[in-house]
C-alpha cells in the first residue's frame, strides 16, 4: 500500500511538472505576433518607356533590358507591339537575358480593341489576346495588361488627346452594346489566362475603360480572380485620386507615369507620396512600373523617375 501510494504520488508530482512544462512551451509557441514589416515595392521600367512608337535605336527588347539592368531597376514591363519576333526562340533568349541581368520580366502590355459590333473584328482580337497569353506564359510573365478599346469615332490618338479621352458613341448603338460586346469577348480568354497563370490586368485607359466605374464595370461582370486591373497613374485625367483609389484594392500591376521636359500630349503634376500611400492602404505588395513619357532626355529622365518612385515606393 505504502509502495502503491509512493507511486502515485510521484507520478502525480511528473505529471505536474509536464504539464507546468507544456503550458510553458505553449506561451513560447505563442508569443504576442509582432507587427507585419513594410517592404518596399519592387520598381520596373516598360520598354515603352525607352521606344515610345519612335525611338527605334531603342526599340530591341535586349537593348532596353541592359539599359533597366544598367540604371538600377528591379525589373521590366515588355511592350508586346515593340516585338518584331515572337517565335519561342526569340522568347526564351530575351528570358535567358532578362535573368542573366537579374530582372524580373514582370509585365506584358498588350493591345485588342473588343468595342465593334464586327463580330469577326471581335474574334480577331480575341484570337490575338490568346496567342499573347501564351507569349507571357513562355516568358515567364505573371500579368498581361488588357484595353477593352475605343468606338473609333475619333480618327487619330491626337484628336482623341485634345478631346480628354473622350469619345462619342458610334452612331446606331449604344454604351450597353459595347460593354456587352468587351464583356462576352474578355470572358473567352478566363479559361486560358488560368491554364497558362498569366492574371489579366484591365487597364483603365481610353475607350469604356476611361473611368473606374467602366473598368468595374467589366471585372464584376466576370468575376474571376484571373480579371483584375492594370492601373495607371496617368490615365485620369481629372480628379486622379479619387478614382485610383476606387481600383487601387484590384490592382495587380501599377503603371507610373512621369513628364520630365513636359509631356507630348499632356502633362500631370501627380503627387506620388499621396499615391503611395493610397496603394499603401490598399494593402498592394506588387511592382511599380515605370512609362515615361515626357520630353526631357530619357537616359537622364529615366533614372531621375526611378529615384522618385523609389522614394516613395
Amino acid at each position: 500500500m505504502q509502495r502503491r501510494q509512493l507511486l502515485h504520488t510521484a507520478a502525480a508530482t511528473v505529471g505536474a511538472a509536464a504539464l507546468g512544462s507544456k503550458s510553458l512551451l505553449a506561451a513560447d509557441e505563442h508569443p504576442s505576433k509582432p507587427e507585419q514589416a513594410s517592404m518596399p515595392n519592387r520598381i520596373g521600367v516598360s520598354t515603352y518607356s525607352f521606344w515610345r512608337f519612335r525611338n527605334e535605336p531603342y526599340r530591341p527588347i535586349e537593348k532596353c533590358l541592359d539599359l533597366a539592368a544598367s540604371m538600377g531597376f528591379d525589373g521590366v514591363e515588355i511592350l508586346q507591339k515593340q516585338m518584331p519576333d515572337t517565335s519561342n526562340e526569340a522568347l526564351q533568349n530575351i528570358k535567358r537575358h532578362a535573368f542573366l541581368l537579374g530582372l524580373d520580366l514582370m509585365g506584358f502590355s498588350t493591345h485588342q480593341d473588343f468595342v465593334s459590333p464586327d463580330k469577326e473584328s471581335r474574334q480577331k482580337n480575341i484570337d490575338h489576346t490568346l496567342d499573347t497569353i501564351e507569349q507571357a506564359y513562355r516568358l515567364g510573365i505573371p500579368t498581361l495588361r488588357l484595353n477593352t478599346g475605343r468606338w473609333g469615332t475619333i480618327k487619330t490618338f491626337d484628336g482623341l488627346m485634345a478631346n480628354r479621352g473622350i469619345e462619342p458613341i458610334l452612331e446606331g448603338y449604344t454604351e450597353d452594346q459595347g460593354f456587352n460586346w468587351v464583356i462576352e469577348s474578355i470572358s473567352k480568354l478566363i479559361p486560358k489566362a488560368a491554364e497558362c497563370g498569366v492574371i489579366l490586368g484591365l487597364e483603365n485607359h481610353w475607350g469604356l475603360g476611361l473611368t473606374p466605374e467602366g473598368v468595374l464595370r467589366v471585372i464584376k461582370a466576370i468575376d474571376s480572380p484571373w480579371l483584375q486591373v492594370t492601373l495607371d497613374t496617368g490615365n485620369f485625367l481629372e480628379d486622379p485620386y479619387k478614382r485610383l483609389e476606387q481600383l487601387a484594392d484590384r490592382t495587380v500591376l501599377l503603371q507610373a507615369k512621369t513628364y520630365y521636359g513636359g509631356g507630348t500630349w499632356y502633362t500631370l503634376e501627380l503627387d506620388y507620396a499621396r499615391i503611395a500611400k493610397i496603394m499603401k492602404a490598399a494593402d498592394y505588395k506588387g511592382y511599380i512600373s515605370l512609362e515615361y513619357e515626357g520630353k526631357e532626355d530619357l537616359l537622364e529622365a529615366i533614372p531621375k523617375s526611378l529615384a522618385l518612385l523609389r522614394k516613395h515606393f
